[in-house]
C-alpha cells in the first residue's frame, strides 16, 4: 500500500528513503511488511505521501502483526 502511494507521488524508493532519513533497504522492508516500524515513522510516511487516515489505519494494523518470513 505504501508503495502505491509512493509511486503516485512520483518518488523512487531511494528518494523517499532519503526524505525519511532511512536506508533504501529499510524502506523496502517497510513496503513489503517484512519488518515492524515505529508509529512515528509510519506517520512521517503518511504525511509525506498524503495517505488518507483510513488507509493508514490498515497499515498500522498490518504493522502490529509479526513480520512475514520468506523461505
Amino acid at each position: 500500500m505504501i508503495k502505491n502511494y509512493r509511486l503516485k507521488a512520483g518518488l523512487t524508493q531511494e528518494m523517499l528513503a532519503e526524505l525519511l532519513n532511512i536506508s533504501t533497504r529499510q524502506l523496502q522492508r517497510i513496503e513489503k511488511d517484512e519488518t515492524k516500524t515505529t508509529i512515528a515513522m509510519l506517520i512521517k510516511i503518511k504525511n509525506m505521501l498524503n495517505i488518507p487516515s483510513e488507509e493508514m489505519i490498515k497499515i498500522f494494523e498490518t504493522n502490529k502483526k509479526e513480520p512475514t518470513s520468506k523461505k
